[in-house]
């Protein structure tokens, strides 16, 4: 039988998910540079265009369709074009159930911000529309099988022949547990964007000239709107207003929190003072690093999980300077190590006292390592699943129509390249005998020490740079 709240949370939670990509969208675009701002804007926004007609067509069928292998691999075509969902229903608990069509909107919008996180690893230097196919590609060949080998829908009963009866094999033959998609999303999305680093290559000047943030009250706001919109994302994945949600909830908030204060923490011992943009990083790793475990752990393991990932993640943002791999926004710092670090912790923090479904006991409430193990063969067997991949579609595109936009359009600016606009007139600003003579304004980026800089002398693109103190606060 339907219930009607049931219904209404996840709806209501879907829509809270779908504000995660437009806040992802201004979490980025805060952390480029004034020249790339909209293309940015675009990479991340383009997917809630894109990959809903993917997943109406065929993605959600092969994420939760009937397992078409026997091996937990990849779903059937059932539900492809949305047959076979009108009147479907999905199992919340006894006797109550939710509209298909609920449940096909929620997973959605997962679908929808997993490869619009892999955007930010390749920000400044990838043609908008070489990514476009990227997306559909991974999309396709990558998120919705490996969404069928993570979530758990065994126990979902559909009230027509051929609804989701069966989960893939990490779910319900390895049984790693993973509540709301710390594996699927963000190791998955945090691997990829690694591969796609290494494909891509270096920005041009990286790192003595890449662009400082050009917008921190943006990073701050696309934080807040992440934080919001992720109560959806993991109290959501209880599918139910119930104990389980409000212990998501619960852990979320705390997990987050502290991760905050984690992240400041070794900011102000390493450099002297904490920072907004550092803070707003902090709110995401602790998000990241509680997705996988928000159900699983009790609120306490939720505190230690959101502490070590505020305190590594933080750490894990300068590994790219030691390596020598070009991620310009941190997705693997934050989202691949802090999907890491919540995956493996529920090795650890993992106790069936919560009540959730599935709940097993960690190391440290006498479950031996074996959980442990199981957590980490899910995230090696995905983060080598999807780097593999996502490599090789890399390099596909860059070999046939090319994914790397020209030095010279680089230097120029990418959005004026790909998409004909800029974000800012600055141009009508600074009228007067000081204006630049040409249509456009010649600002040179400020380059990072650490993630922060002083402005550098000299512009890439070989223009002088304006004294960022004659411009406005919104634009230096």
């Amino acid at each position: 039988m339907v219930n009607s709240g049931d219904t209404a949370w996840v709806l209501a939670s879907s829509a809270l998910v779908m504000l995660m990509t437009p806040g992802l969208a201004f979490f980025y675009g805060g952390m480029v540079g004034t020249r790339s701002v909209l293309n940015m804007l675009m990479m991340v926004f383009a997917c809630l265009a894109l990959v809903p007609v993917l997943w109406l067509l065929y993605g959600y069928s092969v994420a939760f369709g009937s397992d078409a292998t026997e091996l937990g691999l990849f779903g059937g075509l059932e539900h492809a074009g949305m047959r076979a969902v009108i009147g479907a229903t999905v199992s919340t608990g006894p006797g109550h159930a939710i509209p298909m069509f609920a449940y096909v909107m929620f997973q959605l919008m997962f679908a929808v911000v997993t490869p619009a996180l892999i955007a930010g690893a390749i920000a400044d230097r990838a043609r908008f529309g070489a990514w476009m196919v990227f997306v559909a590609l991974w999309s396709t060949l990558v998120y919705f099988p490996v969404a069928h080998w993570v979530f758990d829908f065994s126990g979902y009963a559909s009230s027509v022949s051929g609804g989701p009866a069966d989960g893939g094999w990490i779910a319900n033959v390895l049984k790693a547990e993973d509540f709301a998609g710390g594996t699927a999303v963000h190791i998955n999305a945090g691997a990829a964007a690694l591969a796609l680093a290494l494909v891509l290559g270096r920005r041009e000047g990286w790192p003595s000239s890449a662009p400082r943030p050009h917008h921190v009250p943006f990073i701050l706001l696309g934080a807040s709107l992440l934080w919001f919109g992720w109560y959806g994302f993991n109290a959501g994945s209880a599918l139910a207003a119930t104990d389980t949600a409000g212990l998501a909830f619960t852990n979320t908030t705390g997990a987050t929190a502290v991760a905050v204060l984690g992240w400041m923490a070794i900011e102000w011992l390493r450099d002297g003072q904490p920072t907004t943009f550092g803070a707003a990083s902090g709110a995401v790793a602790g998000l990241v690093a509680v997705t996988p475990a928000c159900a699983y752990v009790n609120t306490i393991g939720a505190l230690c999980i959101g502490l070590v990932a505020g305190v590594v993640c933080a750490w894990a943002v300068g590994w790219k300077y030691r390596l020598g791999f070009d991620d310009s926004l941190d997705v693997v710092g934050v989202h691949l190590v802090g999907g890491l670090i919540g995956v493996l912790l529920i090795g650890l923090f993992g106790t069936s006292s919560t009540g959730t479904a599935g709940a097993a006991d960690g190391l440290l409430y006498g479950g031996g390592v074996d959980l442990l193990g199981r957590q980490a063969l899910a995230a090696g067997a995905v983060g080598l699943y999807s780097f593999l991949v996502a490599g090789a579609l890399g390099i596909a595109i860059s070999t046939t129509i090319g994914f790397r936009i020209r030095r010279e359009e680089e230097l120029a600016g990418i959005d004026e390249n790909e998409h004909a606009e800029t974000a800012y007139d600055l141009a009508g600003l600074l009228a007067g005998p000081s204006a630049p003579p040409t249509g456009g304004l010649p600002v040179g980026e400020l380059p990072p020490g650490g993630r922060h800089a002083s402005p550098d002398e000299g512009s890439p693109d070989g223009v002088a740079d304006l004294d960022p103190a004659t411009l406005p606060p919104w634009a230096r």
